[in-house]
């Protein structure tokens, strides 16, 4: 079978919408780092939409930092993809055609750096996880002591890390006398803008104090809040779509029909007419950024640790069995009141909407993607609305249940005995100290002494404590539906 490329557009079905634009005419705006679906579901599609539009600035080069995957996907296929966008029974299908192609960094690091320093880039955006920004979950300081990190700062000119890649390209387009770009995180982190940018300056300090401040001065790191639901792409998904097209797509990716960007107003230079392409421009993102993380991510992640612990393969599922769903409910009762909800945002109406997001069966998303890296989406997702909801001496059970899902995943087996790998950088630790607990109570302890998911002062409070070793008890005791039931009461 043919891939899709250039050459196959014209003979597409006539329902699927196809680049309007002359795509030899576009320019490289855009440099993204850690190109995943959810990129091409989400900002590439507004840069192709500015494209559309008439700007042809904003064609998007992606980055791979770690393996050659996306790459052989897109390359082949001229960085043609399909979006194919269901809701219910219906399904929409555009070719996205701001793809410049993708490079891999670790194969020739020095040609990704090239591409940033070119004088036609303004924007770097980056999806690579809190992993990939190198800091301290604790502190939030660089990790000079990781290898990858030692490495770049022993040769910036081969990079291997996120923060490393643009440092080397704003130390080079300093050099060429050109302005910095705009650094834009697109990760589900809150103060994502202020964590790369602490990365970033952190390292160039180390390597040339007089560069530090030149990025200190000229470039700019906005905060950022993300949100459209991007399941992962499965066989099935591509088969279909090649009997659609009548060409195989290997970069395809799927997603809900809602999407929603804000952005900090905080520039370095040229940027798209964000606000006439649906994004929201804002001088604070928190209070959406909050709203998303501890209603939207919050539930999801709860949600996927007992739905899968129960059997759930899919989020639709777990929210069709009526526990959940009620149990989903209490846990925005508690998450509301944490919440300083932005002008414009009504929290009713967006829970309703949400509740039939996650119900969407069209997307078959996955419990165990959503649980996989659980370490690093806890502490923003559940634990900082238990600590705000602790310090106002409100309950969190519902919170508490959410954690203690979280710690129940990290043991490998499901309800029924399924054993299973826990995907996450910290499941070598979270083994070791499961094993040298010898009953529930001493499991929760021992997870709980995990300073780089649970802040220390959370962790030692005797009331969070409590909470969780309830509701892991209520876990072991009762299985996941009926724990959340009664968390739901």
């Amino acid at each position: 079978m043919s891939r899709l490329n250039d050459a196959a557009l014209k003979s597409l079905p006539a329902d699927v919408a196809i680049p309007g634009y002359d795509r030899a005419q576009v320019k490289t705006g855009v440099v993204h780092l850690g190109i995943g679906a959810f990129h091409r579901a989400h900002q590439a599609v507004v840069f192709d939409d500015a494209i559309s539009g008439g700007d042809l600035r904003w064609g998007v080069l992606g980055a791979s930092l770690r393996s050659p995957g996306v790459r052989d996907q897109l390359n082949p296929q001229d960085g043609l993809y399909t979006l194919v966008v269901r809701d219910g029974s219906d399904e929409h299908l555009r070719v996205i055609g701001a793809g410049r192609g993708v490079l891999v960094g670790p194969e020739d690091p020095a040609a990704l750096v090239a591409a940033m320093a070119d004088a036609d880039v303004h924007i770097v955006t980056l999806t690579v996880t809190e992993k990939g920004y190198r800091l301290d979950p604790a502190t939030g300081d660089l990790l000079l002591d990781e290898a990858d990190v030692a490495a770049d700062l022993a040769d910036i000119d081969a990079p291997r890390t996120a923060p490393g890649f643009i440092v080397a390209a704003l130390r080079a387009r300093k050099a060429a006398g050109l302005e910095p770009f705009t650094v834009i995180s697109c990760d589900n982190l809150p103060h994502n803008g202020k964590r790369i940018r602490a990365g970033v300056l952190a390292m160039a300090r180390r390597l040339d104090p007089s560069l530090a401040d030149w990025i200190e001065a000229k470039g700019a790191f906005p905060q950022t809040m993300i949100d459209r639901i991007v399941p992962a792409t499965i066989p099935d998904d591509i088969a279909r779509l090649t009997a659609r097209l009548g060409v195989e797509d290997q970069g395809m990716v799927k997603a809900e029909p809602f999407t929603q960007w804000v952005i900090e107003d905080r520039f370095a230079g040229e940027r798209p007419d964000f606000a006439a392409l649906g994004v929201q421009l804002t001088d604070a993102v928190e209070p959406w950024e909050d709203a998303k993380l501890r209603l939207l991510n919050g539930a999801h992640s709860a949600i996927a640790y007992l739905g899968a612990l129960s059997g759930h393969e899919h989020v639709h599922e777990a929210v069709a069995v009526p526990a959940f769903r009620a149990y989903v409910e209490a846990l925005w009762d508690e998450a509301q009141t944490t919440l300083n909800p932005p002008p414009g945002l009504d929290i009713p109406a967006y829970r309703g909407a949400l509740m039939g997001r996650f119900s969407n069966a069209s997307l078959m998303h996955r419990t165990r993607q959503i649980a996989m890296d659980g370490s690093q989406k806890l502490p923003q997702r559940l634990l900082a609305g238990a600590a705000e909801r602790l310090a106002a001496g409100q309950d969190i059970e519902a919170m508490a249940l959410g954690v203690a899902a979280w710690m129940k995943w990290q043991s490998g087996v499901t309800e029924s005995g399924e054993t299973f790998v826990v995907d996450d950088p910290l499941a070598g630790k979270t083994a070791e100290l499961l094993a040298g607990a010898n009953n529930d109570q001493a499991r929760v302890s021992a997870l709980l002494s995990l300073f780089a998911v649970f802040p220390p002062g959370l962790a030692a409070d005797d009331r969070f404590a409590v909470a969780v070793t309830g509701a892991y008890l209520s876990l072991s005791q009762n299985g996941a539906v009926e724990a959340a039931r009664l968390a739901a009461e």
